[in-house]
């Protein structure tokens, strides 16, 4: 009885030279280096076909697509811009999200997810001196609130936040600050609030009236802010506005 086997078996056999004689299975040597030739290790590694993504890494590709053609074109951007930069077909992406508006509100849902921007937060190593670490959130901070803005822009307006999202960076940011507590003017929950405050204003185009700071500059500022000399000027208190029920 003779046993079957696919090309590919012949493949490994002639590999191996396992066959020495004037036939295998009633099949000549010769027809089997024959097929051999025709039947080459690459031709038989593609005929096995890519295992076709699935329904989730689909949409993730396609949804990785959008943004950076939102920011180019706004809400006016094509399904087929979006089918030709995620190299899928037009109609893949109805199958995936159902219409133009689901997929936009899926990628915008993915871009303001919190988590990436937190683990890189946690990321800073504890050891690394005070001025690093806060050079390295405020670098964070505002790319994170650059990039957002400019998806606020093209968008044409703000999306919600998760609620307690900005209490939760801030602890992240305390946190990283606790064992430099003692060279801090002020509680690192605060110090966390100004770092978000200097880093959000000069991310925001609008505020700074084409006045440009580098990252370095910012981190000098904050850095001069929550752990710089403490001033040695008794704080005002301020004056209440003279109203006409104060005169009477």
């Amino acid at each position: 009885m003779c046993l079957s086997f696919d090309p590919t078996d012949v493949h490994e056999i002639w590999q191996s030279q396992q066959f020495t004689g004037p036939s295998i299975c009633g099949v000549s040597t010769h027809s089997l280096m024959i097929a051999l030739v025709k039947f080459s290790a690459p031709e038989a590694e593609a005929s096995v076909r890519a295992r076709p993504l699935s329904v989730e890494d689909r949409q993730a590709s396609i949804i990785d697509a959008v943004i950076p053609l939102l920011i180019a074109h706004g809400p006016a951007v094509t399904s087929r811009q979006i089918a030709e930069a995620a190299g899928v077909a037009e109609g893949t992406i109805f199958r995936a999200f159902g219409d133009k508006d689901t997929l936009i509100d899926a990628a915008l849902a993915k871009f303001l997810d919190p988590e990436p921007l937190r683990r890189g937060l946690r990321a800073i190593p504890a050891e690394l001196p005070l001025d690093d670490k806060v050079y390295r959130i405020v670098v964070l901070m505002q790319n994170r609130f650059s990039e957002v803005f400019q998806v606020m822009a093209a968008i044409g307006g703000p999306r919600p936040h998760a609620p307690g999202e900005r209490h939760v960076f801030a602890e992240i940011i305390a946190e990283v600050f606790e064992p430099q507590l003692a060279e801090l003017n002020c509680p690192p929950l605060r110090a966390a609030h100004v770092i978000r405050l200097v880093t959000f204003a000069a991310s925001f185009q609008h505020l700074n009236e084409g006045m440009e700071f580098s990252t370095q500059e910012l981190a000098d500022i904050v850095l001069q802010g929550i752990a710089g000399k403490r001033t040695t000027t008794t704080p005002r208190k301020a004056k209440k506005p003279v109203t006409k029920e104060s005169q009477d």
